[in-house]
């Protein structure tokens, strides 16, 4: 495999999530497999478990690694074309790919959504203009439009808490008082299409993402009426779609709580604000895997990794 960008790089998910399982029971199996191998974690924004758990993946695979935060410690990055940089950018993406090309065997990107100009949020700049002039394989550790290796974690930890062939996953939208990308929930939707799952999506009218994502998933207005009978209920905010980028509903009934969640198993990808997005006795209580999912960040990252470092 030459790079892990989008859900659809994964091959066969059954496959994967059974070989991460395998992984996870003893982590340093593969120790010499990443034995001389760089792995570079680049992030044009802020992350936690993303950044621990892909490092942590590349030291259980014998890598070393050498982390960047553009914000504060690179130039300032150009993507577009025939730009003339007289500007704030002070390096163009064709020259800075090439270069840490050379001192990685891997590279790994991290750049958000800005949520201004849908179109150009969708043409993911910073992956593809990675993707385009790097020399070595590209991971995304979430872009504009998706979350791949977080998605990768959830479809491990739904095998490794679900006990029914088809069982019933929803995702349900939440408040929150800031503008959230789209990217988690889209890698969730369309991991879910991928899966023998009886699939629901919850939000307020308006709040439909992107329906090229959705296709013909169930959408439910009703957020009590989606979550009865689940056995997982994934919870994420996201900002609205057509009206791109803006808050336009902060509802606080859509926060989740015990009543709606009933006997399903609460999912969030982290980080969540307590009693905004659920109440305390969910995450409290023990039908929240949020801590679960969490330590999975590392065998998704691990999976991918391994599968690229074979191709080397």
């Amino acid at each position: 495999m030459k790079q892990y960008l989008f859900i659809q790089d994964i091959d066969s998910l059954s496959t994967w999530v059974e070989e991460a399982k395998e992984i996870k029971k003893n982590p340093l199996q593969h120790k010499s497999l990443g034995k001389n191998k760089t792995l570079g974690l680049f992030f044009f924004n802020n992350s936690l478990r993303t950044r621990l758990s892909t490092q942590k993946a590349a030291m259980n695979l014998g890598m070393d690694i050498m982390v960047m935060n553009f914000g504060s410690e690179g130039w300032a990055i150009e993507f577009g074309d025939g730009t003339i940089m007289n500007q704030g950018t002070s390096e163009h993406i064709k020259e800075a790919a090439q270069v840490v090309s050379q001192y990685c065997d891997i590279v790994a990107i991290r750049a958000f959504a800005e949520l201004e100009d849908r179109e150009k949020d969708e043409a993911e700049l910073v992956l593809q203009g990675f993707r385009k002039y790097a020399t070595v394989p590209i991971v995304n550790m979430e872009s504009s439009t998706g979350h791949p290796l977080q998605a990768l974690a959830d479809a491990i930890t739904l095998a490794e808490n679900n006990k029914k062939t088809k069982p019933k996953v929803v995702l349900s939208w939440a408040p929150h008082p800031k503008a959230l990308p789209h990217a988690v929930a889209n890698s969730f939707v369309e991991m879910m299409h991928r899966q023998e799952v009886d699939f629901v999506i919850t939000h307020p009218k308006g709040y439909e993402l992107n329906p090229k994502i959705t296709r013909d998933s169930k959408i439910e207005y009703d957020q009590t009426k989606a979550c009865k009978d689940a056995d997982f209920v994934y919870v994420k905010n996201w900002s609205n779609y057509t009206d791109y980028g803006k808050v336009t509903t902060q509802d606080s009934h859509w926060m989740m709580t015990e009543e709606k969640l009933g006997n399903a198993k609460f999912m969030h990808c982290l980080p969540v604000r307590r009693n905004v997005v659920v109440e305390d006795a969910i995450l409290d209580g023990g039908q929240s895997l949020v801590i679960e999912q969490a330590n999975n960040r590392t065998y998704s990252a691990q999976i991918v990794l391994k599968k690229i470092l074979e191709t080397l």
